[in-house]
């Protein structure tokens, strides 16, 4: 994963789907059945690297009874945690840090039976993670899941069983300069409009900064798409995807790609491929654009920038659909090759569902907690919180299907291209045409 905890949440998200692209690769690499080739990886995967990492860099075992993988400042902040688990089990827990690739290595140390009994990690893994064997199923009780924020819990559940405990839950927001835009915008076009002021007023350069760049970024643009009535698979009856109901070059991809050309180059030139995961914030936290579609990650660097920043959902665009971001939701994964499965079904099933736990990650990374009564303590005191989660909660889940490897890239490329001046129709279409090849 792109780690939320190294890098912000859903570049991590966004990582953990390249990452599920490299486990195709190597399901299909050993005839594997039920993998997916990827179409060229996931969107906009930027200068991380899908490749499997060298197996030097994935932690040993250790002595330990229980071995939790994880990374980032989440690492500090559970150790505390697994002490005490430890000291009331009888048993010594060791959180470890795998820097890179978590992912990847974690699937290749499970099947070898030398790897961790818990692993910290993004819910779209578990499509994979499945298809490999690689973790077993997680009970969630009738009173966890009561206090649990629904989107949360509709993550962690692929083919109608639960295989994670939610710990935190992420999705963009949009961030205003309340300097160049007091107010919050209510539609997207009051974006615009109070955004094309600033910049008319010479107080800003750009109205809006949402990353394009070069290649695309369809997880960036799933809000507009979503708005405009795209979707990326359908729903079957149970509330699982139907992976042969492809949303991408039908009729409400469509209208969001005229929607894209209309905001792109040959149009008010507010979509550029100039904006960019390397650039977006900075450029925001320079005061040059009065909007930033990002996510709760990007605030700790806009508070030391000194912006007077507002938060708020990123809105729809009027007459037509509820803007939905793809939300993100980290979890406690129990692996199915764990040396001491017992102790870590208790730990998942417990110590990773208190409050207490919850509260120590949301410390360590300011991304809103998955108990929904945490949230509303939290909110006394951090009411950004309140908000991201709230955005988050009204998020649809990030698909986890192993199928998405095959989405990303040609629906980034496609949507870069639309806002670069493509034709939307054609372009949408043949990015529809590219996918459903890939899913044969």
């Amino acid at each position: 994963m792109r780690t939320a905890l190294t890098r912000p949440l859903v570049r991590k998200a966004r990582l953990s789907l390249t990452t599920a692209a490299a486990v195709s690769l190597m399901l299909l690499a050993s005839g594997c059945s039920g993998g997916q080739a990827p179409a060229g990886g996931a969107s906009g995967a930027a200068s991380e690297s899908a490749a499997a990492a060298p197996s030097g860099e994935a932690p040993a075992r250790g002595d330990a009874d229980l071995v939790i993988w994880a990374n980032g400042p989440v690492v500090q902040a559970l150790q505390p945690i697994a002490d005490k688990f430890g000291d009331e089990n009888g048993i010594t827990v060791e959180v470890q840090t795998v820097a890179t690739e978590l992912q990847t290595n974690f699937v290749t140390a499970n099947a070898s039976g030398n790897g961790p009994d818990i692993v910290m990690g993004a819910h779209d893994w578990i499509g994979n993670l499945v298809q490999n064997g690689a973790i077993d199923p997680v009970q969630i009780t009738a009173e966890q899941k009561a206090d649990l924020l629904p989107v949360a819990t509709d993550a962690v559940t692929y083919n109608g069983q639960t295989y994670g405990m939610p710990a935190s839950v992420e999705s963009l927001v949009l961030i205003r300069n309340k300097a160049l835009a007091p107010e919050a915008p209510a539609s997207f076009e009051e974006l615009l409009t109070a955004g094309n002021a600033a910049v008319a007023a010479g107080t800003a350069e750009r109205a809006l900064n949402l990353q394009v760049g070069p290649k695309g970024d369809a997880y960036f643009m799933q809000p507009l798409y979503s708005s405009a009535g795209g979707y990326l698979f359908g729903k079957k009856a149970d509330g699982s995807f139907d992976t042969a109901d492809l949303g991408v070059g039908k009729e409400g991809s469509i209208a969001a790609a005229q929607k894209i050309a209309e905001l792109g180059e040959k149009g008010s030139k507010v979509l550029s491929s100039s904006v960019s995961a390397d650039n977006s914030i900075a450029l925001f936290n320079q005061g040059k654009t009065a909007f930033m579609v990002n996510g709760p990650w990007a605030l700790g660097d806009v508070k030391k920038a000194g912006i007077d920043y507002g938060l708020s959902a990123v809105p729809g665009f009027a007459g037509m659909q509820p803007a939905q971001p793809f939300t993100g939701v980290q979890s406690f994964y129990v692996a199915s090759k764990g040396k001491n499965k017992s102790f870590a079904e208790t730990f998942v099933q417990t110590a990773a569902s208190q409050k207490e736990t919850q509260r120590a990650l949301y410390e360590a990374v300011r991304i809103p907690p998955a108990i929904a009564s945490l949230v509303e303590e939290v909110a006394q005191t951090d009411p950004d919180t309140k908000i991201a989660a709230d955005a988050a909660a009204a998020g649809i889940p990030m698909p986890s299907l192993p199928q998405m490897a095959a989405v990303w890239a040609p629906l980034g490329q496609a949507e870069a291209a639309i806002a670069g001046g493509a034709d939307p129709a054609a372009t949408m279409e043949q990015a529809g045409q590219t996918i459903a090849g890939a899913l044969k």
